[in-house]
């Protein structure tokens, strides 16, 4: 595996890492464990600033010029983390609510 292809894997393999770990964070702020579904939301962070930075990689490729190839599995890899940021703000804001709930 080389290439666009190692790419596409690099970013897939980390927003799904990240995405596990956001709806692990949900999991526990619904069991009233905010500190523990802050950290899951902190140590997702890193892997989505993981993906970013491979994506980021061919973005920059393709705005010097080079030609960088289309392929079902790049697309693949871009829904990964488009559905992870997603993901990561409504989770966000449903533990907030969990929090909110619990006060009252």
């Amino acid at each position: 595996m080389e290439g666009l292809e190692a790419v596409a894997f690099q970013i897939i393999s980390n927003v799904g890492t990240a995405k596990s770990l956001i709806m692990e964070a949900l999991y526990e702020a619904r069991d009233g464990r905010y500190e523990e579904a802050e950290d899951k939301l902190k140590e997702s962070r890193f892997y989505m600033l993981e993906g970013h930075h491979a994506h980021s990689g061919l973005i920059q490729q393709e705005a010097s010029g080079q030609n960088v190839e289309l392929s079902l599995l790049l697309m693949h890899a871009e829904d990964q983390m488009m559905s992870a940021e997603t993901i990561t703000d409504l989770v966000a804001e449903m533990i907030r609510m969990y929090r909110e709930m619990r006060q009252k």
